[in-house]
């Protein structure tokens, strides 16, 4: 009978690694010394004079050092509860109280003599510049239109949007309904006869 001796190396790691980890428990389950430590030590020998800060309301109160204790400390609380509202105008923790507003000095109207302004006048959207030069209606097919604008030629069906701005709404024989998305206009492009351009 073997007892794992073939693989020497791997129980030799097994050992070393199990009397650390028996180490580390021990350690951590060991009670504390009862020595006090340097740093406790220090503290308790200097006087009982508590640190103080000012709050941002530039009242005096004494540093609380933080502590893992989880129980309630009653003089803590007493120091929370003791803090009063102090604002400089309108305490929003008191019915009815108003802030001091200022009584204004005179109408408020600077153009009176004016009367009313008139309503700004909106310019009207600019027209489309697709002009509309045929149309394919294959058999079996959507129908296209053949739309120009300058040099540049376009070839589109119903519900296409042409130029990045212009959306083909509805295809005649002889016209094309065509809407300018950016301006919500609609305008009827009718057919040109010839060649575009």
């Amino acid at each position: 009978m073997k007892l794992g001796t073939e693989n020497r190396n791997q129980l030799i790691a097994l050992a070393v690694l199990g009397t650390i980890g028996v180490g580390m428990l021990a350690y951590e389950l060991w009670p504390a010394s009862s020595s006090p430590s340097p740093t406790a030590a220090q503290t308790a020998a200097s006087p009982s004079k508590p640190a103080m800060h000012r709050t941002a309301s530039g009242k005096m109160v004494p540093v609380i050092e933080p502590r893992l204790d989880p129980t309630l400390d009653l003089s803590r609380l007493s120091q929370s509860e003791e803090i009063k509202y102090a604002g400089n105008g309108r305490n929003i923790f008191v019915a009815g109280s108003v802030a001091v507003i200022e009584r204004p000095r005179g109408r408020g109207v600077t153009d009176a003599a004016n009367g009313p302004r008139p309503l700004p006048i909106i310019p009207p959207p600019p027209p489309i510049n697709l002009k509309f030069f045929g149309f394919e209606n294959p058999p079996g097919g959507a129908k296209r239109v053949f739309l120009s604008q300058g040099e540049d030629i376009f070839i589109a069906a119903e519900g296409d949007i042409v130029d990045r701005r212009y959306k083909v709404l509805h295809i005649s024989p002889t016209a094309v309904d065509v809407e300018d998305v950016l301006n919500n206009h609609r305008q009827s492009l009718p057919l040109i006869q010839g060649s575009p351009g």
